[in-house]
């Protein structure tokens, strides 16, 4: 496909193994994560079968989508969970620059 969603699977890989020690505090916080995180995949893949504003409507969507992610971790953090995010955060970083240049 393109950059962008190949960095969106990364993103799910990597948010993987950090997935089970939030679902054990908070259900609810797991699943919107999930969700968003799905959605930002899913929204790039679709993406690619659109053209004009339509492409980017769904860019937008899958940008707004990779900020709940980020907001989702900085929840769990404000909690005081203790959470591993060293390797999610540099891909959720590039995934975010690169969705904010596909925007435009």
């Amino acid at each position: 496909m393109f950059i962008a969603y190949d960095v969106s699977l990364e993103l799910i890989r990597k948010l993987a193994p950090v997935i089970p020690a939030i679902a054990r505090r908070d259900r609810d916080l797991v699943d919107q994560l999930t969700r968003a995180a799905s959605s930002i995949a899913l929204n790039l893949a679709e993406s690619q079968g659109r053209a004009g504003g339509d492409r980017r409507r769904h860019i937008q969507i899958a940008a707004g989508s990779a900020f709940e992610v980020r907001g989702a971790l900085d929840v769990a953090a404000a909690w005081g969970w203790d959470l591993d995010t060293r390797e999610v955060q540099p891909v959720l970083n590039r995934l975010i620059g690169l969705l904010w240049g596909l925007r435009r």
